[in-house]
Parts: structure tokens; C-alpha cells; sequence
């Protein structure tokens, strides 16, 4: 079960990689835009505004989510990228945060770049952070005897790629391609803002496996781990890195 408030604390943050994939999409009159996995809805209207004439189609596998994207004006439908092909005239399909929940993506990919239009967009921006510390910590808690029979915690995305992986995936059959990582050093404040962080994203199969109690009892267990592996500058401020993997690809 997703958040979407949660998920938005940090809305700022979470929207600079959008904005710096776009940035590497050459389209420029798409009929048809799929913000596959959009979310509360918020970057949706980015792409609205970007491509004006274009018809922005908007989905998600989340009941919270699609409500939340509705509520914002967005038409949004619920819709498993696992059971999605791309409809004709699809010119730009946007994967933004999405991809890493669902372990056999990588085919998933081959098989749009198929059938996209000559022309066609892909763009896709994935977390490669599974080695951090906010990870590492998480995974190290749920192992102790106390919580490792009570949900299941890896620390780690199996399908996500290194760059060379995606590339190696969207090569074949693409006109273009662009494949990079960027880490982001994020400016964050307040108090246990990494626990707050990664609560609407990592921890959310955790929250939904635990009851309320639980809940709480594993946030308080978590929190002084996240503060010592992101101790807080005297100023107050977290400096904390997160790792993104981006790949731009054009169908031939």
C-alpha cells in the first residue's frame, strides 16, 4: 500500500531525475505520452506541459496512487506494467521510479522497444542505491530474530541493472541511446529525515507486513542506526546520496 503524502514529503527531491531525463528525450511532437507508473500525478502534469498537444496517458498499479493523481485533475488508471504493451502512436513512454518493484523488467523493456513505433521513445530512471547504508541498516534489523520471520526485507532489487545492463538490454533494435548514473548529494532536515525518506518508498513492504504497533516498534529500532550512518551536520542538515540510473532510447 503506497502513501502518496509520504511518498510527496520529499516531493522536491524525487522530482529533479524526472526533470533530468526528459532533458535527454529528443521527441518533439508525440501524439500519444504513457506515464507508466505516474504516481500521485504531480510530474504528469510536467509532461502536459511540456508536449501541450499531446495525449498524456497516465498509470499505475496503485489504488492510492491513481486516487491521488484523480484528486490532482489527472485522468490516471489503474494498469500493471507487467500486463502493458504500448498502443499505436505511443511516441514517449516515461518509466520514472517504477521499474525497480517489478524483478522482470528487463524483458519487459525488450519487448516495448519492439513494439514502439519507429521514432518511439523510452526513458527510464531507476534508484541504484541497494548497497547504501539506508539499506544495508534496514536489512541488517529485519535479519534479528525478532522481525526476519515476519516479513521479508533483501535490502536489494534483483532486477535493477548496472548502466552496462540497460544498455546492453535497449541496444538492440534502438536508433539512439543514452544510458547514465547520477548520485544526488540531497539537503535534508529535520528530525531522522532519512528514516522519513526512505518510509514511503523502502520501507513500505515492511509497513505493510507489520501492524501499527509493530510499525512503530521498527521505526524506533531503525532510527538510531539511519542517525549514525547520516549523522546531522552542526547546522542540523542530513547530506544524503542517492544513486540513480537513467537510460534514454529511441526505437529504430
Amino acid at each position: 500500500m503506497w502513501d502518496p503524502e509520504t511518498y510527496l514529503a520529499f516531493g522536491d527531491h524525487r522530482a529533479r531525475p524526472f526533470h533530468d531525463l526528459l532533458a535527454r528525450v529528443g521527441v518533439r511532437d508525440p501524439r500519444l505520452i504513457v506515464d507508466l507508473g505516474c504516481g500521485p500525478g504531480t510530474l504528469t502534469r510536467l509532461l502536459a506541459k511540456r508536449w501541450p498537444t499531446a495525449n498524456v496517458m497516465a498509470l499505475d498499479s496503485s489504488p492510492e496512487m491513481v486516487q491521488a493523481a484523480r484528486e490532482r485533475g489527472i485522468h490516471a488508471e489503474l494498469c500493471d506494467a507487467r500486463r502493458w504493451s504500448p498502443l499505436p502512436g505511443t511516441d514517449l513512454v516515461v518509466c520514472n521510479a517504477v521499474l525497480q518493484w517489478v524483478p522482470e523488467h528487463a524483458e519487459l523493456l525488450r519487448q516495448w522497444m519492439r513494439e514502439l513505433p519507429p521514432g518511439g521513445w523510452l526513458a527510464l530512471q531507476v534508484p541504484g542505491n541497494f548497497s547504501a547504508p539506508s539499506h544495508a541498516e534496514t536489512a541488517r534489523l529485519a535479519a534479528e530474530p525478532r522481525w526476519r520471520d515476519l516479513f521479508d526485507f533483501r535490502g536489494t532489487h534483483p532486477g535493477v541493472l548496472e548502466p552496462a545492463g540497460y544498455a546492453a538490454v535497449l541496444a538492440h533494435g534502438a536508433a539512439e541511446l543514452d544510458v547514465w548514473e547520477t548520485t544526488y548529494l540531497h539537503r535534508l532536515t529535520g528530525s531522522d529525515p532519512v528514516l522519513e525518506w526512505i518510509t514511503g518508498t523502502a520501507l513500505r513492504p515492511v509497513r505493510a507486513a507489520l501492524s501499527a504497533a509493530e510499525w512503530e516498534e521498527f521505526r524506533q529500532e531503525l532510527a538510531p542506526r539511519l542517525r549514525a550512518a547520516y549523522p546531522a551536520g552542526a547546522d542540523g542538515v542530513t547530506w544524503f546520496p542517492f544513486r540513480r540510473i537513467f537510460a534514454v532510447a529511441q526505437a529504430g
